[in-house]
């Protein structure tokens, strides 16, 4: 992820002296609640439906959800090019193309 726009979030919060509201535990719970409000834009339709409906609200909660997931790495003293990397890492390692590709089943099902 680019590092000055995770710099203009972290100035923006820091511009409103939020830094002391903003630690691990209270912004995990804040990006879980911006998920929920991410998921229930497609609540009750289909995913084309709710794009073609709630484009917009869609990307407001998907921002708040991605900022909260950047702040939450910075409180945490985590890197997140690093973490993004490990995890992919990992996956690659769970779920290798040859048995995976085209597949939804979970890594122990392949």
């Amino acid at each position: 992820m680019d590092k000055e726009l995770i710099q203009k979030i972290v100035q923006f919060r820091n511009d409103r002296d939020w830094a002391k509201f903003h630690n691990p535990k209270d912004l995990a719970i804040s990006l879980s609640i911006e998920a929920g409000e991410l998921l229930e834009c497609f609540q009750w339709s289909s995913s084309e439906e709710s794009l073609e409906l709630r484009r917009e609200k869609i990307a407001e909660e998907l921002a708040d959800v991605l900022i909260y997931g950047c702040l939450l790495a910075e409180a945490s003293g985590l890197d997140i090019e690093e973490i993004i990397q490990a995890k992919l890492d990992l996956n690659a390692a769970k779920y290798p193309v040859e048995k995976a590709f085209g597949r939804k089943d979970k890594y122990d099902r392949l």
